[in-house]
């Protein structure tokens, strides 16, 4: 017990600072397990190598996989863009129609669709509504995340938390959930934490991106930008762009060349310098000054805004954000070893990590996930990056490449992967049979396919009509979730089997001795909700159901009520950027501070708090 304790310990440490990315963490706990388990030299975690590894063949990890290919099927047929495209034009300038259109959209859809993707897929939908309507993004991004959480609480598709839950109850109560098990809660929780948001929430945001201010204001990025001419004698003609600065040396980047009123951008850096060339430099001012002393450089001024950056020749976008979602090839990479400017044609000029601005050393920092970079690149790179998984570009292309013939296909993919498991076969062949007198239709009261299945058959469909290609299926898999869930589910294994779940719950239990059943119920919902907003939410979910259930069985209340308390807080983490992921792909573009998100989030969750505990009493019982 004592070993997993620690093993529990190791692991929180590195799901908070980030040492090690998550998945990565989760594999490592995984090895500690096995190593000090049923097969190893000792056996302290009571886990064999069978058990450490079955994370892997778990039907909640395969159901999830399945999951996110589906939901990329749907994205590529443009169909919530389209939605979300047709709310922008309801909402107009009117602040309250723009916080309607985003929780109209983002909440139901993410019932039916993993949320995490729909939140990726909306964010530049919001970001240009907002950029229409003359409003701070800062006023819809936040709840565009917290009401994708809402709508993922509406079935059991809605979020991975949700199936991996179910999953744990199946295996420790033999009560899985039903497809609409909670819809009715969820129906309440979307309706009053959207109330919330559309009258309290978005006040207590504050307009951390002004309405009119471009982005060269946005990430004070002035004094880091220096014009500057090449002198007769300087030693940097007959150079290429690439080869004219030393970057072991210099913190700094050509981002643009102009020679006789023709100007350059990239892809520039074979192109050979010339007398009175003009450099547009990615400087701070000392290193600027170090250049001009070194390479016969004179200065010719700082652009101050995004129009003054962006050359006249090239009149279309060339400033963008871009966020770094799960599963991009550049988290957890800095940009010159990954090469991004030379793959791409695209200069990174700053980025936002953490609620920092990083405007110096930008290619040696490690790029995180939910980071937005401010990135300056002609516009067919740009719209080369909006087509790219790997990232999220707050900016919509102009000819998006959607499937938009294949809308009526996927939907009725969704719909039969949906209707079959929801389907209440038993009575509707007890019904049939006793129309037509048939006996044969009692048959299908034994038709109970779980949601694993026809999520997989959904995949094979999907490529079948065409809505998928072969090759994408693996590409819409988010890799990190999938080892994150593989790597955490033998952990709740070795909490059971060594009896610290037991433990755990006795303690927890005490707390019975001066609250309610009721009360108790609350305290998990606030603990999960707390310990979700530190590290990830399935983990979370892991760790928190075998004490509740424990906790439940000792003070005499119903174990499902207290799952559902731990799934619910789970699945609605408002606290923090780093406890959802959806948090963190609005962190960068909205502007926000941590502090944003506890100012909106604490109270949120509180009412939340008090609204699902009374819910479940409600609905299930105690």
């Amino acid at each position: 017990m004592v070993v997993v304790f620690g093993i529990i310990l190791i692991a929180l440490v590195l799901f908070v600072t980030e040492w090690l990315p998550i998945d990565v963490t989760a594999i490592l706990v995984m090895v500690l397990l096995m190593v000090l388990g049923a097969d190893g030299v000792v056996n302290f975690t009571e886990i064999s190598t069978a058990e450490g590894t079955s994370g892997f063949s778990n039907s909640a990890t395969i159901t999830v996989l399945a999951m996110l290919i589906l939901s990329s099927g749907i994205s590529r047929t443009g169909v919530v863009q389209i939605i979300g495209r047709k709310m922008s034009a309801f909402a107009g300038d009117d602040l309250d129609k723009q916080l309607f259109a985003t929780i109209g959209v983002s909440g139901p859809i993410s019932g039916f669709i993993n949320n995490t993707p729909v939140v990726a897929i909306l964010v530049p939908v919001i970001s240009d509504i907002a950029h229409k309507g003359k409003t701070s993004p800062s006023k819809l991004l936040i709840p565009l995340s917290y009401a994708s959480m809402f709508g993922g609480m509406l079935t059991l598709i809605g979020t991975s938390t949700n199936i991996l839950a179910s999953d744990v109850s199946a295996r420790l109560l033999d009560r899985p959930f039903a497809m609409f098990e909670f819809t009715q809660l969820g129906i309440v929780v979307l309706v009053v934490g959207s109330l919330y948001l559309m009258t309290v929430g978005h006040r207590l945001l504050p307009e951390r991106v002004p309405v009119d201010e471009d982005y060269v204001q946005e990430y004070a990025i002035e004094e880091y930008l220096t014009d500057v001419v090449v002198d007769d004698d300087s030693p940097l003609i007959g150079s290429t762009v690439d080869d004219a600065i030393d970057h072991v040396a210099f913190d700094a980047d050509i981002l643009q060349v102009v020679r006789d009123g023709e100007e350059f951008l990239e892809p520039i850096g074979q192109k050979t310098l010339r007398a009175g060339d003009l450099l547009r430099l990615r400087a701070g001012r000392p290193t600027v000054q170090q250049l001009v002393d070194r390479e016969t450089l004179t200065f010719a001024g700082n652009p101050e805004t995004a129009d003054e950056l962006e050359p006249e020749a090239v009149p279309e976008q060339t400033l963008v954000e871009v966020v770094i979602p799960q599963g991009s090839f550049l988290a957890g990479k800095s940009l010159e070893s990954s090469t991004f400017r030379q793959r791409y044609d695209a200069t990174v000029l700053a980025f936002r990590s953490r609620g920092e601005t990083v405007r110096s050393n930008i290619d040696e920092r490690r790029i995180r996930v939910g980071d937005t970079l401010l990135v300056q690149a002609a516009p067919d790179s740009i719209d080369r990056l909006s087509r790219n998984d790997d990232f999220i570009v707050a900016h919509e292309p102009d000819e998006p490449d959607y499937r938009t013939e294949k809308i009526p296909h996927a939907a009725a993919i969704m719909a039969g992967v949906v209707g079959v498991v929801a389907m209440p076969w038993g009575t509707i062949g007890a019904t049939l049979a006793g129309v037509t007198g048939v006996t044969a239709f009692d048959a299908l009261s034994a038709l109970s396919l779980p949601i694993l299945v026809t999520a997989l058959a959904g995949v094979v469909a999907m490529v079948a009509t065409g809505v998928l290609k072969p090759t994408e299926i693996y590409d819409a898999v988010e890799w990190d979730v999938i080892f994150l869930l593989a790597g955490i589910i033998p952990l709740g294994m070795a909490l059971e089997q060594t009896g610290g779940a037991d433990l755990l719950g006795s303690l927890v239990a005490a707390t019975g001795a001066y609250l309610p059943a009721l009360g108790v119920l609350w305290v998990f919902y606030i603990a999960t909700g707390l310990i979700t907003g530190v590290i990830s939410n399935n983990a979370s979910v892991v760790l928190m159901l075998p004490i509740a259930i424990e906790t439940a069985s000792q003070i005499g209340a119903s174990p499902f009520a207290f799952v559902l308390a731990v799934t619910f807080a789970a699945s609605t983490a408002f606290l923090t950027p780093v406890g959802y992921q959806t948090n963190l792909f609005v962190y960068g573009p909205g502007g926000y501070k941590f502090s944003d998100f506890v100012r909106v989030g604490a109270p949120l969750q509180l009412l939340l708090s008090v609204v699902t505990t009374v819910g479940i009493a409600f609905f299930w019982g105690l």
